[in-house]
């Protein structure tokens, strides 16, 4: 959970559309209307300044729907939320006569502009009435178990409740570490425990970190009843059979994979309340799991297809605006003050006479590319640049470079490799002074040397990588957090452990090898720099 880039927690309120009528909707306004019943021009002209013209007019009606949310937010009136007009079958809507449109945008107009003082009373006094109606905790709620929550999250707690109380979707965006799914448990037993409904609700996360947002429902709000949705065909028929669809839970947890493998099953639910943990990874639209998950985005790209209409920053800034009552982000720094920054430390190493050798090997084979003599091929540049990331990690990495057979582990593993020089002086220290440590690599096959050398220097130590089981990965970060472990050392693969677990009982982070993406790095030093953090220094 993100960040920093921010970690994102998408979390919906997800409800039952309204069957689609041949009717004009009655909230559309007068100039929808009346764009409706204007007759088609002879010839389209081709202007493009009438398309940016018409470009900014759409993005003007975005900003007074966002200055409207955020005005209902505050005050708690979902009554004052324009409703979309209910959509049907594309070409199928009636159009309305011309002489009625002009009635009902008389009558639209009237009913705006005439409104008497007595009747302007008692709409302002219903709507304050309204937003009296919007519950907020000022203390940590009652059905929360595992502790207390702290303001902040009481705060990020109220404003998802502001959210579902208007129907609207929104962003949980803080820091990784401040407690997001903390928040989204909280909000889920109010919706159980103040709305007294029992779900369905449905919760998406990736595979890492599954079980552990099934230990924080038993841990914050056991009341709540949770199915893992995961496994194989077997293991998932069975859970469907049994408790999904006779209706033995309340809230759904499964993956992104496993939506794809049951969305029959799932798409035959009505979910009142969709939590998407990490959804930064849904980032193409058309993909069957966006389709699942979102409407189609269709309508809001529209408004901006001319993307030329943005080519000045203080429209990008305005854009900002459109998120805000939809987005919620708080930073470490600033609401946690418990917490201590995090202490970064860049060490450069050399290469060792070996790495050298074969570096230069790998820049001799392809000199006509590396030179620009060559035709340039995108799909070579990468394959050289990723035969140096592993020259540089250790030449091990190589077929035939490792000296054997027989193979040994002893110290030629380390002093061919300037990096494991100086890991392995820094996990001596380490392990006197009593740290325990995590350490991240882009390469499994890394991970393995990685292992020879803790077993050759006897640390104890835990592995997770994208082959790991699900039931292995959870047992070895509970064996790994257990009070009194003897694990002094945690390897993990970025991309598969550097999101959304937790791992507070190590105190020292090592990024072995850095990611192209800065922010999976930072994602991963946030494994152990957050909340429940005890060994600070």
């Amino acid at each position: 959970m993100a960040t920093n880039e921010p970690e994102l927690m998408d979390t919906s309120n997800v409800k039952q559309e309204e069957p689609a009528e041949e009717v004009t909707s009655p909230n559309e306004s007068s100039e929808q209307i009346a764009a409706e019943v204007k007759p088609e021009p002879m010839e389209e002209a081709p202007s493009t300044s009438l398309d940016h013209s018409e470009s900014y007019k759409r993005f003007e009606m975005l900003l007074r729907k966002t200055e409207t949310f955020s005005h209902c937010l505050s005050a708690g009136d979902a009554s004052a939320i324009p409703k979309s007009p209910v959509k049907g079958v594309r070409g199928k809507a009636k159009k309305v006569s011309t002489d009625a449109a002009a009635g009902q945008a008389f009558a639209i107009g009237d009913h705006r502009h005439r409104m008497t003082e007595k009747e302007e009373d008692e709409e302002l006094l219903s709507q304050s009435k309204k937003a009296e109606n919007v519950f907020r905790f000022e203390q940590s709620p009652s059905y929360i178990c595992g502790g207390e929550m702290r303001d902040y999250q009481i705060r990020g707690l109220n404003w998802l409740i502001s959210l579902q109380h208007n129907g609207i979707n929104g962003i949980l965006a803080d820091e990784m570490g401040l407690g997001k799914t903390l928040q989204t448990i909280s909000v889920i037993g109010y919706l159980k425990h103040y709305k007294h409904q029992n779900g369905p609700f449905l919760v998406i996360v990736p595979k890492s970190t599954l079980q552990n947002w099934a230990n924080e429902f038993k841990k914050w709000c056991p009341s709540v009843k949770t199915v893992c949705l995961i496994g194989n065909e077997e293991e998932r028929n069975n859970v469907i059979q049994n408790i999904i669809r006779p209706g033995d839970f309340d809230a759904v947890l499964t993956t992104y994979e496993m939506v794809l493998k049951t969305i029959g099953t799932l798409k035959k639910f009505v979910w009142k309340y969709l939590v998407i943990d990490e959804a930064h990874r849904i980032k193409n639209e058309k993909s069957k799991l966006s389709e699942f998950m979102f409407t189609s985005a269709d309508d809001f790209d529209s408004w901006f297809s001319d993307s030329s209409m943005f080519n000045n920053s203080s429209l990008v800034q305005r854009l900002h605006q459109v998120l805000k009552p939809f987005l919620l982000r708080r930073l470490k720094s600033d609401v946690e003050k418990s917490l201590l920054p995090k202490k970064e430390l860049k060490i450069y190493v050399g290469l060792s006479k070996m790495q050298r050798e074969w570096y230069t090997k790998i820049l001799m084979k392809d000199l006509d590319v590396v030179n620009g003599a060559g035709k340039l091929e995108k799909a070579r540049l990468m394959n050289i640049l990723m035969h140096l990331r592993k020259c540089c990690n250790h030449p091990y990495l190589f077929d035939g470079a490792e000296p054997g057979p027989p193979y040994t582990t002893d110290q030629h593993l380390v002093d061919n490799s300037g990096k494991m020089v100086l890991l392995d002086k820094l996990l001596k220290k380490l392990k006197e002074q009593g740290s325990r440590v995590l350490i991240f690599s882009q390469m499994a096959r890394m991970l393995d040397m990685l292992e020879d050398y803790c077993w050759w220097r006897q640390y104890a130590y835990c592995r997770l990588d994208g082959s790991t089981a699900h039931e292995d990965r959870q047992r070895a970060i509970d064996e790994y957090n257990r009070e009194g472990s003897e694990k002094f050392v945690f390897m993990l693969t970025t991309r598969a452990g550097g999101l959304g677990i937790n791992l507070t009982s190590a105190d020292v982070v090592i990024i072995y090898d850095s990611d192209y993406n800065p922010q999976m790095d930072l994602q991963a030093m946030d494994r152990a720099h957050r909340i429940g953090q005890k060994k600070q220094r």
